[in-house]
């Protein structure tokens, strides 16, 4: 399974995958409203993957199948104030 990987204009650090290149019929108007004008960040292969960098490839090829979209959200900041202590 083919997906391409846009990155949101308004909101650093989220993606957005669809089947499709330039196709985002399925992907709900509010979303592309605070998703913002979406730039192309690659095409891949989701077939020979168990994992990408910042999400399950099983769950993206689901939510793409059920969906017709997956969106990526930044990791979680954590706790700050303990990694500079710790570090």
């Amino acid at each position: 399974m083919l997906c391409v990987i846009y990155s949101s204009t308004k909101r650093d650090k989220t993606y957005l995958y669809v089947e499709k290149k330039d196709d985002f019929s399925r992907v709900p108007q509010e979303l592309m409203k605070n998703f913002g004008t979406p730039r192309l960040v690659m095409v891949l292969s989701l077939d020979e993957r168990k994992k990408l960098a910042s999400a399950d490839s099983e769950k993206v090829k689901q939510s793409l199948r059920d969906e017709g979209y997956y969106l990526q959200f930044p990791p979680p900041l954590g706790n700050l104030l303990n990694t500079h202590l710790s570090g």
